[in-house]
């Protein structure tokens, strides 16, 4: 597996324009089953929950999942908050309209239609303001070098208490473990094909280490967790 040494980023077939939209949410759907498999949304939601502790009682903690995809992340923490009664506002956004539609259809089938959904690129439109937290899941992998950068640079900005980035590591059991799972967890093409490519544009632990020194984010921590992912967490000073 030589060829895990460097990053390489190649087009993900989900990002494409023109893609069917059948096809896409087939792929969406697949990644629902991955997310619940994995250690991601406990992770996250471990620092939220200390991050709603420390803010203003009365006001809720202000979260955008940026390229959120089908939702099923900002979904599954928001139900967990109104579970637990913790004040907590999730909004997503994505480039994707067909993404978006299925974001808000799910949040409706689990009695979260107030949740907000909006269209965002965020490669080239600035991410709003008004948010305590700014995470992704799944996204900076998708992301060239100069674009990373910047897309964190804006997040950081944008942030008033923190940025959590949640992603794939590039390793020889990261990629083992992508290959049979997308086999396993589903048929679609598109999954199978994404899900290699992924592994081989995520960024070692090194490289994750180099882009938080480039962005300035001081004191920021990397944890990783099942399966072969990271979660990056910096709290503005």
């Amino acid at each position: 597996m030589a060829f895990l040494s460097q990053r390489y980023c190649e087009p993900e077939l989900m990002d494409q324009p023109g893609l069917a939209t059948a096809e896409h949410r087939r792929a969406l759907a697949a990644l629902r089953r991955v997310n619940s498999l994995s250690r991601s949304i406990p992770e996250i939601w471990k620092e939220l929950r200390r991050l709603v502790r420390d803010c203003d009682q009365n006001q809720p903690l202000r979260v955008l999942d940026m390229a959120c995809g089908g939702g099923d992340v900002a979904i599954r923490l928001a139900t967990r908050a109104r579970r637990l009664g913790l004040p907590m506002t999730i909004h997503g956004c994505d480039i994707s309209e067909t993404a978006l539609s299925v974001a808000r259809e799910s949040a409706g089938r689990a009695g979260l239609s107030e949740m907000e959904f909006f269209r965002l690129d965020v490669r080239n439109d600035q991410v709003p303001k008004g948010y305590d937290v700014v995470m992704c899941s799944l996204f900076l992998h998708h992301l060239s070098d100069a674009d990373g950068e910047r897309v964190v640079r804006a997040m950081s900005v944008a942030a008033h208490q923190a940025v959590l980035i949640d992603d794939l590591l590039r390793t020889k059991l990261g990629y083992a473990l992508c290959w049979i799972g997308c086999r396993i967890l589903s048929r679609s093409r598109i999954v199978r094909t994404d899900g290699q490519r992924s592994v081989r544009a995520a960024y070692s632990l090194p490289e994750i280490e180099r882009l938080i020194d480039r962005c300035g984010l001081a004191g920021a921590t990397v944890k990783t967790h099942w399966p072969e992912r990271f979660l990056l967490t910096w709290e503005t000073p």
